[in-house]
């Protein structure tokens, strides 16, 4: 997910270099949503991870 989020960030430079500003923004926007659900999911996986095991 956080490959997806790196895509969508590059494709909102290069859209915001060539002047596509709706892209740019668009991409923007989905990069950032996907950052904060992969940070979310990443603490979560963090969290989960430390239990002990369950006897």
């Amino acid at each position: 997910m956080l490959g997806w989020a790196l895509t969508f960030l590059i494709i909102a430079l290069v859209a915001g270099v060539l002047g596509f500003g709706v892209v740019a923004g668009t991409a923007a926007t989905i990069a950032k949503i996907l950052f904060f659900v992969f940070l979310v999911l990443f603490v979560i996986g963090l969290l989960m991870g430390r239990r002990g095991p369950v006897a």
